[in-house]
């Protein structure tokens, strides 16, 4: 099997993704959650004219001519709270005590900030002028009955959870979380805390994808550590294939012992690809069985990484109905020039930075598959085009931020 580049294997993936059921969750515990329904604004907010500062109501054209020297005097005919409706009329020559978010009385136009005024009993110095409408929030500026104000596939942030509740939502249907079962594989694998020695390793592709997928806004479900014997392999699959997804890492090269391809194609798989023109993780198995989703990730842990960064993390918020799928990307200037072997795209463990407006990006001086170090102290993937063989310092490239 031949490889197939990045953007094809990412839209044969996705094409094999069915989108998961939704639940109804309390806007309490909605935060990361992606939206599963419009939010429809049900009234104005605000559901009036109000005050936009604590001061008094009245009609502009009464103080137009104030000063500090020459204060206007009003009569102060009502104290007006945030919550209640005005029980008076302002006439020309009166005003109305009035706090942030209470309803603008009728016969006012204005509302002077209580800084600019003097308060004497049941009558205000008013010591400059306003503007008609000065100080006068519009019913419905912030959202109008009808409007859509946060749409469908949105990730939700604090920001969408005071708006529903601004909007008068206490619950909200969200898309479902996939459970995403991990298992890794080989003989010199050791999981945490268990006696290591000689060329064994420990399991750190384990916990580094369960973090992956929790970001993801999946459900790992760890499964431990196959070992490169075909019986065991498959015994870890059958288990697996209780979640909505697998991912395994290691096992899929081309060694005497890659056994996961051997063992899911006994266990049914539709095997779709298995190789893709990128670096690191070349070695990428995608298929399925009875229609749960199964990646077989290179064993390396930076290309573990990037491989999930590139084709899991979108199968999986394309499974909770996400609109953005994928990480954004930026453009960036390159601060030093950077060579590869054309034929395959590479993806950079990079640091991107913000500084006066511009931005620019550092490619990590070591990278390696193996070397995680360099993901450790990167917040991007620089995205090396496949055609291409060197990028000038200086030029303008395309970083993946890993948010």
């Amino acid at each position: 099997m031949s490889l197939i580049k990045v953007d094809e294997a990412r839209e044969i993936i996705l094409g094999k993704i069915e989108v998961q059921g939704t639940e109804k969750i309390s806007i309490n515990d909605s935060l990361g959650r992606i939206l599963a329904e419009d939010i429809v604004a049900r009234r104005n907010n605000p559901p009036m004219d109000n005050s936009a500062m604590d001061g008094y109501a009245l009609i502009a054209a009464d103080i137009e001519s104030a000063t500090p020297e020459n204060p206007v005097k009003l009569d102060v005919i009502e104290d007006l709270a945030a919550g209640y409706n005005p029980e008076t009329t302002v006439k020309p020559g009166q005003a109305i005590r009035i706090m942030t978010g209470a309803p603008i009385p009728e016969g006012s136009d204005a509302v002077i900030m209580q800084e600019d005024t003097e308060r004497n009993g049941n009558s205000v110095l008013v010591k400059d002028r306003a503007d008609v409408r000065e100080n006068i929030r519009d019913a419905g500026e912030d959202v109008r009955e009808g409007e859509t104000v946060i749409h469908k596939g949105a990730d939700i942030r604090p920001s969408h959870i005071g708006m529903m509740a601004v909007v008068g939502r206490s619950t909200v249907f969200v898309g479902r979380r996939p459970r995403v079962a991990i298992l890794s594989t080989g003989d010199e694998i050791k999981d945490l805390d268990e006696p290591i020695s000689g060329p064994c390793i420990y399991n750190s592709n384990g916990y580094m994808l369960s973090a992956q997928i929790k970001s993801a806004g999946g459900i790992p479900s760890y499964l431990g550590i196959a070992r490169d014997d075909e019986k065991d392999l498959m015994e870890k699959f059958k288990w697996a294939l209780q979640c909505d997804m697998v991912v395994s890492s290691g096992g899929v090269s081309v060694g005497d012992y890659d056994l996961v391809k051997a063992s899911l194609k006994k266990m049914g798989q539709e095997m779709l690809f298995w190789k893709v023109a990128m670096k690191p993780g070349k070695p990428l198995a995608f298929g399925r069985i009875d229609d749960i989703p199964i990646f077989g990730l290179p064993g390396n842990p930076v290309s573990s990484f990037v491989s999930f960064e590139q084709f899991v993390r979108p199968s999986i918020r394309k499974m909770m109905g996400a609109t953005q799928l994928t990480h954004r990307t930026v453009q960036a200037k390159l601060t030093r020039t950077i060579h590869k072997k054309a034929g395959r795209l590479h993806f950079l463990s990079a640091n991107v930075q913000w500084e006066n407006g511009a931005c620019t990006v550092s490619p990590a001086q070591e990278q390696g598959s193996g070397i995680l170090k360099s993901a450790v102290n990167a917040n991007g993937l620089l995205i090396f085009p496949l055609e291409l063989a060197e990028i000038a310092e200086g030029t303008q490239v395309t970083v993946q931020m890993l948010e």
